[in-house]
Order: structure tokens, then sequence, then C-alpha cells
């Protein structure tokens, strides 16, 4: 099974060959000792050991010699204490009074037929099929097995000392309380060939199992019973029927497929079929066992038949997302193509449907639209889903379940599985447990697994989590059903993760259109005579005589006219608005529509209440002193209004939103105190392990994931993910992430890229993720100064060279534009730019250039009035109190200013640092400086007002970074537009002042970074016009 399993097999051997007769053992380096919580976790590592009767703690399963085992009995018949408690229970049970009266009662002899030793052989064979029995099953339906004799010695009986005239002998298991299968008491007696009957039967047939790892006896035990009892692993005629009927359905939808659409990309199922039938079967039990809601990502392959076999997408819409001339949002009726971005390939779109089950249940699917990077979308599917955990109140994460498909190459190779599983049980992060399905095609594009991964199965890594792995012939359907069944069972009992690992192949390239036989010529001369899984399985059912012929061509000629019934219907198939967007996005406004734009000002009382709130200390709370000192400072400022810094204003925005009925949900690495010890959202107390978080207390009996700061795991591509997914679920939220420096999120470019610059354009599916990364440069060197502005600001959508409509009963440009970008310099408009992803009728992500020292910057300081909705309080203008898009110059000055001979435009905290050397003399009074606090889309108008404001000056755009980095690339063209516009000129009169060009983000050098920045504030300020570039 050379395409199978890696290109080396890795020895599985629970102990070298034993010396009976000789005085060396061997044991197992790792091990556990036998209880009710702990399990032996099988090694490759074996060592030999001189034996010792005094080393009486060894585990019973840990030793196979007989000498060893004499000496340990010798020892217990003296004195039971001084031997492992395992030893003490497995003399009990073959000495003791069970034993006696077990073999008396079943007609086996006394006399010492069944010795000791041969009882702990036959114990270590069973041992050895739950470990091992896996890589004796029979998996790979191309049986390409390159290694059958590197099978583990400890599955032949001969290895532990049996011989054929043993076969027939009966043999006493014993009575074990704590263990299920072999080991339980409802078979004391067996045959030796019975027993290697059952053992082979159990381990070694269509399905693989490993559990052994998984440290928790009860979950092994619970797996012991339901794979080696045979009740539970048949099925009747009625059910075999169903499969007979899902798996021709999954089967003629791709050789409908391959007919009509021959040139077409379509990364079909097939050699995988069995999937689709495992899947209904999966949701099917999770919907009989209490799951009302599934999220499912997974990659291309197969996606159209899991959309319309699964999901119940139309079949029309997916056959006329083939047709170049459909009609995809070119309606006349004004429900449709009012909406449809740039779309994406068929093979990557989403949906969800309520779909009846076989046991009379509904279950809600939803499909997430993901890209064609393998693995992207995992710890999106786990954000919606814990998303959905929160708003349905499943408190107990049993009624909302996550699914994710993978493909070998990618379940081992993407880091991000990793992080997937890593996540599996945080606090914050959990959901339950999900359900991975591989659909193994045992080979990833062109590349072998020897090439692709250095362990045995794609799947190991999940054993790090103490995950089960099902490995499951893919032609086997009935295995496929009964692997993805257990599945469910297992995920609704423990409340954690499993993996299904559908051992299948590819019957085509690695889309339709490419050659194999370039790559793996063997392999695919025996894939071109291998029969279908469903014809294995309709011969199958014939030979048994369960259905007959024309039983099966009645449901191939309906399954025949249904496609192509619908694919004659795609032809006039218009693709409509209700197809993608879900019912909690009611109402929200597309880019399309007109949405009008609200205040964000907070009536004083609920801003003094939720103040009061979120500064109060419990009297029994021990908080550090000097955090202490950080709530009573905050409490005067609420007290006094005066010197509101950005951690409070940050508090009010998230405890005003949660009064008006909103969720919050904050995470990333260290949010709770902050990377720079700013926040303090999570008190600890310096004595016990007690924890107090104000905002959890806004509000009377507030919900206690009402609001949720959580510290995540060290990750940026997985949690930047989760966070997304959670996002999507309901627009009611406030869903932030923060980076821990701004620069550590091209960790995460991938979800950046993929999802949330384009995600609403591919695929409609709107997001108000908000994203906070600490930028500015304060002489930290080139991995914490800049959170790369520049890349943000590039893929921004906005056209530069059409000024678009302002008018601010028209304005549409935030709608229209992918996301917005802001910079912003008070803790007021920070307060405000949060508010504002809430109060409007649309939602779009927000990227924020966070603060590093403006976090206490003296002047970096907001008055309460900023925040409330009182007319004539500060902040608050002709239309309200709102987010500020430009801040004008702070000095006082008139509507027209003809004497200004400097205009600087400039963004984040540099404006302090110009402000500040503005005020050194008297030769730069005639500067003005104004910040542009949103850089994404483009202040057109609010700059146009500064440009008329000062008619004579010469126009400067300033920043800190370096020149082609930055905010200056993206700002040039559109403050050259808005010039333009207003007769001031164009790309020619807008002069730059900042650090020149650079490889590094910045200098590593302190007193360079200091040089840097003082040459170029200086040259803000000189005298003689600015002649750069």
């Amino acid at each position: 099974m050379g395409w199978f399993r890696a290109g080396c097999m890795i020895s599985r051997k629970l102990a070298a060959k034993r010396n009976l007769c000789g005085l060396h053992i061997f044991r197992r380096v790792q091990a556990f000792p036998l209880s009710a919580t702990r399990r032996n976790i099988h090694s490759t590592i074996t060592k030999p050991e001189q034996a010792n009767a005094t080393r009486t703690t060894d585990n019973f399963l840990d030793s196979a010699n007989s000498i060893y085992i004499e000496e340990l009995q010798r020892s217990w018949e003296a004195d039971p204490s001084s031997v492992d408690e395992s030893w003490d229970n497995f003399f009990r049970n073959l000495v003791g009074q069970n034993h006696v009266k077990g073999m008396a009662a079943a007609g086996v002899g006394v006399s010492g037929q069944q010795s000791i030793q041969e009882s702990m052989r036959l114990l270590l064979l069973v041992k050895a099929y739950q470990v091992n029995g896996h890589t004796k099953a029979n998996l790979d339906p191309l049986n390409l097995d390159l290694h059958k004799d590197a099978i583990p010695e400890d599955l032949d009986p001969a290895f532990h000392g049996f011989t054929e005239s043993d076969l027939d002998r009966e043999f006493y298991l014993g009575v074990w309380d704590t263990s299920s299968g072999f080991l339980s008491g409802n078979r004391p007696v067996m045959t030796l060939r019975s027993i290697m009957n059952r053992l082979e039967q159990a381990y070694c047939g269509s399905i693989g199992y490993e559990y052994m790892h998984i440290d928790d006896s009860s979950k092994c035990n619970w797996l012991r019973n339901k794979i080696e009892t045979q009740e539970h692993t048949t099925y009747d005629v009625q059910r075999r029927k169903v499969l007979l009927d899902r798996l021709i359905w999954s089967t003629r939808f791709e050789n409908f497929l391959a007919v009509k659409k021959k040139a077409e990309k379509r990364f079909g199922l097939e050699g995988g079929e069995t999937l689709i039938p495992g899947m209904k079967e999966m949701f099917d039990k999770a919907a009989d066992l209490g799951v009302e809601n599934i999220v499912v990502g997974m990659p291309h392959r197969g996606r159209l038949n899991v959309l319309g076999n699964v999901f119940r997408k139309p079949l029309a819409q997916i056959f006329s997302e083939f047709d170049k001339k459909a009609k995809h949002g070119l309606g006349e009726n004004g429900e449709v193509g009012d909406y449809m971005g740039t779309g994406d390939v068929k093979y990557h779109l989403g949906t969800s449907y309520d779909r009846p089950t076989r046991g009379g249940n509904r279950i809600h699917l939803s499909l997430m639209a993901n890209p064609s990077h393998l693995e992207a979308v995992d710890t999106v599917v786990l954000g919606k889903t814990r998303a959905k955990q929160y708003y349905f109140k499943d408190c107990d994460r049993t009624k909302n379940m996550g699914v994710l498909i993978h493909g070998d190459g990618s379940f081992a190779g993407q880091g991000v599985v990793y992080e997937t599983l890593h996540l599996s049980a945080l606090p914050k992060y959990c959901t339950g447990g999900t359900i991975h399905v591989v659909v193994n095609n045992q080979v990833a594009f062109t590349t072998d697994p020897r090439s692709g991964r250095s362990s045995q199965y794609c799947t190991d890594v999940a054993k790090a989590f103490n995950v089960p792995i099902f490995h499951v012939n893919g032609d086997d359907v009935e295995a496929v059903a009964r692997v993805c069944e257990l599945a469910a069972e297992w995920r609704q009992m423990f409340h954690a993760d499993v993996v299904v690992d559908i051992i299948c192949y590819r019957r085509f390239g690695h889309n339709e259109v490419d050659e194999p036989l370039f790559t793996q010529p063997k392999m695919y001369k025996v894939i071109e005579k291998h029969p279908s899984s469903l014809e294995i399985y309709q011969k199958k059912l014939l030979e048994s005589g369960e259905v007959t012929q024309e039983e099966i061509d009645r449901i191939h000629n309906k399954v025949e006219s249904i496609l192509n019934e619908e694919y004659a219907n795609s032809k006039d198939y218009v693709l409509k608005r209700t197809d993608w967007l879900s019912s909690h996005w009611a109402g929200f406004k597309s880019p399309q529509q007109l949405s009008r734009i609200r205040n964000t000002g907070v009536n004083p009382e609920v801003l003094m209440n939720v103040g009061r709130a979120i500064t109060t200390i419990p009297d029994d709370m021990k908080a550090h002193k000097q955090v202490k000192r950080i709530y009573e400072e905050r409490a005067r400022m609420i007290e006094s209004g005066e010197g509101i810094d950005w951690a409070l204003g940050e508090a009010l925005a998230f405890g005003t939103l949660l009064v008006e009925g909103n969720h919050v949900r904050l995470s990333g690495q260290d949010v709770e105190r902050g990377t720079f010890s700013h926040r303090h959202a999570v008190l600890h107390d310096q004595e016990n392990w007690k924890e107090y978080c104000p905002l959890d207390h806004v509000i009377p009996d507030q919900d206690k994931e009402m609001f949720t700061v959580s510290n995540s795991s060290l990750s940026e591509f997985g949690v930047l993910g989760f966070e997304m997914g959670y996002s999507m679920e309901n627009p009611n939220s406030l869903v932030m992430w923060e980076a821990q420096f701004g620069d550590f999120s091209n960790g995460a470019q991938v979800m950046f890229d993929q999802f949330l610059s384009a995600g609403e354009s591919k695929w409609l599916r709107q997001t108000g993720l908000v994203v906070l990364l600490p930028h500015g440069y304060d002489g930290q060197g080139p991995e914490h100064s800049s959170a790369r502005l520049e890349r943000f600001l590039m893929m921004s959508d906005s056209y530069p060279y059409v000024m678009p409509e302002m008018e601010p009963t028209l304005r549409k440009q935030i709608q229209e534009c992918n996301w917005q970008v802001v910079n912003a310099t008070t803790p007021a408009n920070y307060f405000h730019l949060l508010r504002r992803q809430i109060h409007r009728e649309f939602r779009k992500p927000l990227i924020v250039m966070s603060p590093k020292n403006l976090l206490r910057h003296k002047l970096c300081k907001s008055h309460l009035s900023e925040f409330d909705d009182v007319q004539g309080h500060t902040g608050f203008d002709k239309q309200g109190t709102r987010f500020k898009r430009l801040i004008k110059d702070q000095t006082g000055h008139s509507d027209v200013e003809e004497s200004i001979r400097r205009l600087i435009l400039c963004s984040g905290k540099v404006y302090y640092e110009l402000d500040e050397e503005r005020g050194k003399g008297d030769n730069a009074k005639d500067i003005a400086i104004c910040r542009v606090e949103q850089l994404c889309p483009f202040p057109y108008d609010l700059v146009q007002r500064e440009l008329k404001r000062y008619p004579n000056a010469e126009v400067v755009w300033c920043q800190e970074e370096p020149m082609n980095m930055g905010a200056y690339s993206c700002i040039l063209p559109r403050l050259a537009t808005a010039m333009k516009d207003t007769g001031r000129g164009s790309y020619d009169e807008i002069k730059y002042v900042g650090r020149g060009a650079s490889a590094a983000t910045a200098t590593g050098f302190y007193q360079v970074h200091k040089q840097e920045q003082a040459e170029f504030l200086q040259r803000a300020m000189q005298t003689q016009p600015i002649q750069f570039p």
C-alpha cells in the first residue's frame, strides 16, 4: 500500500522478540500504568533490560517474559501491595476466586491447563490487535501495498508463544470491570481460533482503528465496545438499499458531468464516491443525536457533488455555472443582478440548506465558500460554529457541529491543520468537537506520499491531540458509512475531535484535463482496470440476492432522468440573492443600496453608568497594586470627564455596545492585558486564581459570553480565520482580532488575501470583523514598527482617478469599497470608529493601525463630552457626533486662511511629533497640519475642504514609514484627483516628507531611528519650499 502509507513504513511493535529462556526482556520506553484514567501509549522504541524481581512497579501490559512474570507472581503471593495495582488486578483475576469459578463454570480444568504465562500472552495478543491491527487491515482499494511484509510481528500468535495446537483450546479471558470488548465479562471463555477470527474481523477488515494512543480509559473502552461487538457492524437490507441509492446518485452525478462537460475542470469525486453516502449517514446519525446545525468546510475535489447531493443545491444552478452564457445577474426584475461582485469559480462556492434526515428530523447545513488554498477554511468553520453555539444558547455544544473535509496531502502538509486541532480544547475557541474527513487520494496533485510527509499516515498529526482515527477502504461503502456514523456518535458522546480517513483514489488527474500517467504510471494503470465502488457494491448485493437487477436499473433511470431535466432547466436559470444571503442578514444593504449614516454618540447618563461599571473593582478582589492604580485613575477620568485615554475609550465603546444588546468579542495574543500592558480587561487576584472582568458586569444578569475577551494560542492564521468565521454568523456583533504586533499579521496573509479583502466580492458574504494592528515607529526595530499599512491599502479596490459621489445623502463610498483602513489618533475617534461598525445597515471589514506609544501619550486624550450625543459639546457638528474621517488643524483656523504657506497631510502618531516640532519656534506658525484618519476609502470631500481653506499652501504628504511603504503610494493618486477637481494642480504639486525607500521596514539601531525622525520632522518645518520628489 505504498500509495497510501509513507515511503518508509514506520515499524510498530509492542516489543522486540522475546527470549523465553534467557534473562533479558524488552520493555517499551514510553508507557502509562493501567488505571482508571490512563492507557499505555504504543511506542516503536525498545531496549533490553535485565530481569529483576525487585522491579515490581511495572505495568502488566508492558512485560512479555515468563520468568519475569513468575517472579512477579511470587512477589504478589508474598505481598499483593508490593506490585503495581495493574499486576494486582491481573493476578486476582487469574489466580483468585473469580478465575477458578470462571474456568470451572466454563468447563475448563483448574489443574493449571492455562498458565499465567499463557494468560499474559493472550492479553498481549489482544492488545497487539487493538494497537496494531490497522497495519494489517485491507485499506487500500488499489492493493498497491509495497510493504506487506512490514506488518508488526506481534500480530502473529507465534510471537506470543502459541502454536497451531493451541488454536482450538479454550482460554479464559478473565473479568475486567474497567475494560470492554474482549476484556469485558460477557465472553470469559473462547477458543484461540475464535479470538483470532474476531480480532481479524474487528481490526483487520476494511476499517483500521487507531485509538490506543488516547490516554483516557473510558474513551478507549467505549471504542472497544463499538469495534469489537459484532452487532454494531452490520446493516439490514433496507439500509443497504438506502446506501445503494445514495451511491448511485453520487456516481451518476460525476458520470453525467463527465459526458456533458468533458473539457471543463470540475475536480470530480470519481474514485471517492462513497464520501456522499458516508456524509449523509453521518448527518443522519448526528441529527438523531440532537445536532440541529452543521457547518462544513471542504476543498474543491468533490465539492460540486457534495453541493448537489448532500446540500441539495439546485442542480440547475450547478449546471448553469458551467455555462459561460448563463444569466448571472442579468435579470430585469430588480431582485437579481444587484449584488453580484466578481464571483468565483463554481468549485469554490458555498450554500446552505435545511435537509430532512432518514430519521424524520431536519438539520440545517451550511457549506462555507473557500478558495483554492487548501485547509484555509478550517478555522473559519470553527469560528462560525462557535458563533452559532452562542446565538443558539448551545452551552453544551451538542446542537451545532463543524465538519471539515480534507485532502491527504494538505492534512499532513498544511500547518493550519495543526492550528485547527490546537484550538479544539481551548475554552474560548472549542466547539465541542469537529469531525474531520480525509478524502485520501493517495497522491497530492502529483506528489507521492513518500515525498509529501514523514509519517506513516497522513492523519498522524491528530494523535498529538488524543484524537481517534478511523482509516477505511473507500471502496467499501458500508464500512465508510459505519465509521462516519461512529464519528458522529463519538463527537456527541465525548465532545471531542475525530478523524475519518477514507482511503480511495483519484480516477483522473488533479483535474479532468490533467494527465496523471506523467507522474504515477503504475498507479493509474491499476486504476484504469479497477471497478468503481458502485460496481463493487451492486455486485455484492446482487450476489447476496438482496436486490435485483431491475431494482438497480430503476434507480439508475430515475437519477438519469432527473439529471437531464435539471440540465435542460439550467439554460434559463438566473441566480438570485436569496441563493446566497442568510436570514440573519435580512435587511442589510448591498453596495448598490444606499445606507443612511448614523450618529454614534451616546447619552451622557449611559456613558456615566457604563464608565462607573467598567472602572469598579470588587472589594474582595486583590488586584495587583499597579493595576488597581490604573483603575482608580480611570474612575477619576470618568467622574471628571478629563483625560480619557485609549484603553478607557475602547472600554467605553465595548460597554455601550453591550448596553445596546450587541455581542462583543475580542481575541488575539495577550489581548486580556494588552501587548503594551494598557488594556487590563481581566483582573487577576494576587492571592488566588480568581479573575474578574468588569465588562462582564455592565448590565444586570449579563450573559457570561456576551462580552468575550480571550488570549489566544500563538497563532495568527488560525485565530484570525476563527474570528473571521465568527463574525460572519450574525451582524449584531463586534468581533475583533488583535495582533501582538502589527507586522505579525503577515502570518495570516492568506486570510487577508483570500477571505477578508475579497470575500464579499467573490462570495457576497459581508463581515464586520475588526483587525487591530499595532503600528508606529518608535525605535523598536524592523519587526516591531510596521503593520505593513501599504499592503492593506494596495488591496483596496477603490478607483483613484475619478471622484466618487461625496454628497452625504448620496454617498456609498464605504459600501462600494472592499474594506476600511484607518489610523485613528484620538480615543474619542477610536470610540466612534468601533461603534460605527455596528450602527449602520451594512458590514465591512475594518483594518485599524492601532497605536503603541499613543496609548500613554500625554496629548492623546479625549474629553468625555466627545463621546456623547449632546448638541454643542465637543465633537458634535452639523451632522451629529460620529467618527471623523479627517481631523482638521487644531490651531483655530477660520474657513479660509490665505496666509498659510504649507498644508501637511499626515496619518497616525506622526501628527503629534509634527505638532511638537511646529511648536519649537516661530517660523512654523504658518503651517497647517491635518490628520487623515480614514485612509481607505479616501475622504475626498474633507481633503477638498482643507484645500479650499488653505488656497495658497503647498501640499505635503508626511509619513514616518519609508517612501515605498506606508500610505504614500495610495494617497498620491487620490490626493492628485482631489486637487485636480478643485483646480489646485495634480501630481507635481504634491510634495513628500518622510524616510527614503528601504528594503527593511525600519532600522534596528535606535540612534539611527532618532536621527531619521529628526531629519524629516525638520524638513517638514523648513522655511524654504519642499523640492522632493
